[in-house]
């Protein structure tokens, strides 16, 4: 994580790198034309080659290089140069994935899957093709047992891939087919195993702050009641201990750890607690993340907005948001 600054003085900028210097270097050196180049496909596959099995960072790496490169041509030309190669399939699932989600809809979701089992075949310890199928059971509503079974396969493989639970709550979710007793149940079961600074310990947060946006979205008396969410029980003590933890120097470790953060600070806010939040915006020296800002307006007003509060707020000793 990147060094920590006593002052929010950075200006608020989307990063879609977040602090990984390395792949910040693949994106900006990345072909701004239309077409893939030889030397994309090397600058992504020898970025991938470099992570080796550190599953959390491969699994954010994948994740940012497969958003901005989805329409570049990159992963097919990489797949036609290699048709073997365990990354290559992996990177043109992930990049699929990608599409579909944005799309609401896979081109061909046999053959997604078919890619996926072959990347798992040539590299059976990566759980990131299963992480794939899960986002695919999104997109297609595969049945929960199948899910479940999926789930098994990538949780075996790393027991907290952040990614992995991500893509799971977004199945279960109401807005995506599921039910928000289904998130409930999966969030109770897994919140007590998980380990404080591990890579998915903010999907209890995050099933919170989606609620939360929920709400608002419903308009009228929930939207105006929506801020009660956060004012008992346990999604409160959850938000307590984030503040209280999240924000400390080395505690994170994992890949997209400024991007829970985000959702930290983001959380604060909604809770009217500017003055917690304030040592969060200074952690994350302006290193903003598109979601959840972005819900009611650009991601940077937003973040700038809700930090000069926080900033408020510490001056003049009151937490309100």
């Amino acid at each position: 994580m990147a060094l920590f600054s006593s002052r929010t003085s950075r200006r608020p900028r989307i990063v879609p790198a977040l602090d990984d210097a390395e792949l910040a270097r693949v994106l900006g050196r990345l072909s701004k034309r239309n077409g893939a180049r030889a030397a994309d496909v090397t600058l992504v596959s020898s970025l991938l080659k470099e992570t080796g099995d550190d599953w959390d960072r491969r699994g954010h790496r994948v994740s940012v290089l497969a958003e901005a490169t989805a329409d570049a041509g990159i992963a097919a030309a990489w797949l036609g140069r290699e048709p073997q190669s365990a990354d290559a399939l992996l990177f043109h699932s992930w990049t699929e994935l990608a599409r579909g989600l944005r799309d609401g809809r896979l081109e061909d979701a046999g053959q997604l899957v078919s890619r996926c089992h072959q990347a798992s075949e040539r590299r059976p310890e990566d759980p990131l093709p299963w992480v794939v199928l899960l986002g695919v059971s999104r997109i297609e509503r595969y049945g929960q047992n199948d899910v479940n079974a999926i789930w098994r396969e990538a949780t075996g493989r790393d027991r907290w891939h952040r990614e992995a639970y991500l893509q799971m709550l977004a199945y279960l979710s109401p807005e995506e087919g599921g039910s928000s007793a289904a998130v409930l149940d999966f969030v109770d079961v897994v919140r007590t195993r998980i380990p404080a600074n591990a890579p998915c310990a903010a999907v209890e947060l995050t099933a919170a702050v989606r609620q939360y946006q929920g709400l608002l979205a419903q308009g009228g008396v929930r939207a105006m009641t929506a801020g009660q969410l956060w004012e008992g029980g346990q999604i409160a003590a959850a938000l307590d201990q984030a503040a209280a933890l999240w924000a400390k120097p080395g505690f994170f470790q994992h890949a997209a750890a400024q991007a829970d953060l985000n959702m930290l600070a983001y959380a604060l806010c909604a809770a009217g607690r500017a003055v917690d939040a304030h040592h969060v915006f200074e952690t994350l020296q302006g290193m903003v993340t598109p979601w959840p800002w972005n819900t009611d307006g650009p991601a940077i007003q937003r973040f700038e907005q809700h930090q000069s509060k926080a900033e408020r707020g510490r001056q003049g000793g009151v937490g309100g948001a």
